[in-house]
């Protein structure tokens, strides 16, 4: 198989979809963030999962915004600067809720409870650092990437209309339901935040397919369509 532009965009848009999946999985498997989780093979599991999923999100952005790039301007670059930082910060943070947090679980307890509160609005005891600050850069970055690549993709018109708003309604309603839910509520709004992926994902699948057919028309015509001398 020869590495085309084409197939780059479509492993992109796959990637996309695969993450919007994985990211509303997530949600409904996820145990509780206490430290006696950090000993279970789910703890485990999910945050591999969900590793994978901000990575495939990052890949999945990339192609998006490469396929709409000169549509989207400026507002589309810093949106797609800021929810693809939210993804690294995340998969950087899930690398170490599954393999660094449980092996100091025993030993350090009281910071692995702390670590572990971070996005389980616990309070932390310890001095964690400029950990501390992960949460409300990681909002800022999610919520307001978010919203500004949603934007850049209703006025591109690139890609699909209705899944840039439905990515901009997800990021809107996700500092509301921190506000007025509790956590483990709260993670359902993450759940239309998936499906814009997904729907994203499947708007730059069938756009790839549809301008390969296209140039691939003219093509097949001049082969069918005898000489003229």
């Amino acid at each position: 198989m020869s590495i085309t532009t084409s197939t780059l965009t479509r492993g992109a848009a796959v990637a996309a979809a695969l993450a919007g999946l994985a990211y509303i999985v997530i949600q409904f498997i996820h145990p509780s963030d206490v430290v006696a989780s950090l000993s279970t093979r789910r703890w485990e599991f999910v945050h591999i999962l969900s590793f994978a999923e901000a990575v495939l999100a990052v890949v999945g952005l990339t192609g998006m915004y490469l396929r709409q790039v000169r549509q989207t301007g400026i507002l589309g670059l810093i949106g797609y600067l800021m929810f693809g930082f939210f993804f690294i910060l995340q998969s950087s943070f899930n690398f170490a809720e599954a393999f660094i947090a449980p092996l100091f679980a025993v030993d350090a307890p009281q910071v692995s409870v702390d670590v572990v509160g971070l996005f389980g609005r616990y309070e932390a005891v310890t001095d964690l650092g400029p950990l501390a600050a992960l949460p409300t850069i990681g909002g800022l970055l999610y919520v307001g990437g978010a919203l500004l690549f949603g934007i850049a993709v209703i006025r591109a018109r690139v890609l699909s209309r209705g899944a840039g708003i439905l990515l901009v309604a997800a990021a809107a309603i996700t500092p509301v339901a921190g506000a007025l839910l509790p956590h483990t509520l709260e993670r359902m709004a993450a759940v239309p935040m998936g499906l814009a992926l997904i729907w994203l994902g499947y708007s730059l699948w069938s756009d790839q397919r549809a301008g390969t057919a296209g140039s691939r028309q003219p093509t097949d015509e001049a082969r069918i369509k005898p000489a003229v001398a």
